[in-house]
């Protein structure tokens, strides 16, 4: 496997270019404010951002928001030293604003640890909405032309069993989720009617992602992303184990295709028209771990701790036309590919870290 100087696969920052390379041209010479700038998504927006920069020439520059700048450095040394980058400390909730006008905010900061829905799910839903609310008020002082927001497909509560693939029109009456479940769900969703709000109160240009489940360099291998576990498993060629019964229904679109869409819904999406983002391709959690496990040379095994006994299975799955139709996107990679692809670069990492 080929790295760039930036960290993922060249052949991953080249096809991100090739898809978006009539777009970035709206970015010469100007500057972006990235929330949540240092985790999965913004990982890969950040290396894309640095591929498209050098080969294009496009003199912009970044402002990455981050708790913890120094953390950062160790996880991506690479991109703390790169000159076009600069991370500012603070809170997403409270960060002071830096100086000076943007032409452009993705706001993908947003708490992800799933046991916050649980522990405290107020301080989930706060985060979420003070959040955002904070970093709209940026975007209008700052003079952003183009702000986008990563919301998510939990904004539609609890997707019906008889609903195979939800559209980007299904209403929720209130919420479908229960009690503390329901904080992160609650949190989006209030957090895309502030940005209603803004955009009406004073012409901001927010697009709005709705984004569901990924897999790819960069994913977590210890948090609550059941296909980041199975693969972790499977590197330490342990058994592959699902806690549920594996019945639930779930899509994984590989992170390269997730960049391009992130950056065309940015550059180019209808203001205030949500778009999914995610794969249409809908398997059980079940099937994704034997996926994964079929994915390494020696044999693995899945162990699945519950007897499946429901008559209907969980659903998480999009259905994709409106960004296919009105954005022209489709994934280069279905699960196979983008599990090996994810596979080979930790396996690659490994080895490196191993040669150190």
């Amino acid at each position: 496997m080929k790295l760039s100087e930036t960290g993922l696969p060249v052949l991953d920052l080249d096809y991100i270019l090739d898809q978006t390379k009539t777009l970035w041209k709206e970015l010469c010479n100007k500057r972006i404010f990235i929330t949540g700038g240092t985790g999965f998504f913004g990982c890969w927006l950040l290396e894309s951002f640095v591929w498209a920069n050098r080969i294009l020439n496009l003199n912009a520059s970044a402002v990455i928001l981050t708790r913890n700048p120094a953390q950062f450095a160790k996880k991506c040394p690479h991109l703390f030293i790169e000159p076009s980058l600069t991370f500012h400390a603070g809170d997403v909730q409270d960060f002071k604003f830096p100086h000076g006008e943007f032409s452009y905010l993705i706001h993908a900061a947003t708490e992800t640890a799933s046991s916050l829905n649980i522990e405290n799910p107020q301080l989930l839903f706060d985060s979420i909405v003070q959040g955002t609310a904070h970093t709209l008020e940026f975007a209008r002082q700052a003079g952003v032309n183009k702000f986008l927001l990563i919301s998510s497909g939990a904004v539609y509560g609890k997707q019906p069993s008889t609903v195979s693939h939800i559209t980007e029109d299904y209403l929720v009456p209130g919420m479908n989720g229960e009690g503390n479940e329901s904080a992160y769900a609650l949190g989006k969703r209030k957090a895309e009617e502030i940005c209603a709000q803004y955009a009406e109160r004073f012409n901001l240009t927010i697009k709005i992602a709705r984004c569901f489940a990924f897999v790819g360099p960069y994913l977590p291998l210890d948090a609550h992303f059941a296909i980041g576990n199975f693969i972790r498993d499977g590197l330490k060629q342990s058994t592959i184990v699902v806690n549920g019964d594996g019945s639930p229904y779930r899509s994984y679109l590989y992170a390269a295709d997730l960049t391009v869409f992130l950056w065309t819904i940015l550059f180019c999406g209808q203001a205030m028209r949500p778009y999914n983002v995610g794969s249409d391709e809908a398997l059980t959690i079940g099937e994704i771990a034997h996926r994964v496990a079929k994915s390494f040379q020696s044999d693995i095994e899945v162990h699945i701790k519950q007897p499946a006994a429901r008559l209907f299975s969980e659903r998480y799955v999009p259905d994709m036309k409106r960004t296919k139709e009105e954005l022209g996107l489709t994934p280069a990679k279905n699960l196979d590919q983008a599990i090996h692809a994810t596979i080979n670069w930790y396996k690659y990492l490994e080895m490196r870290n191993d040669a150190n």
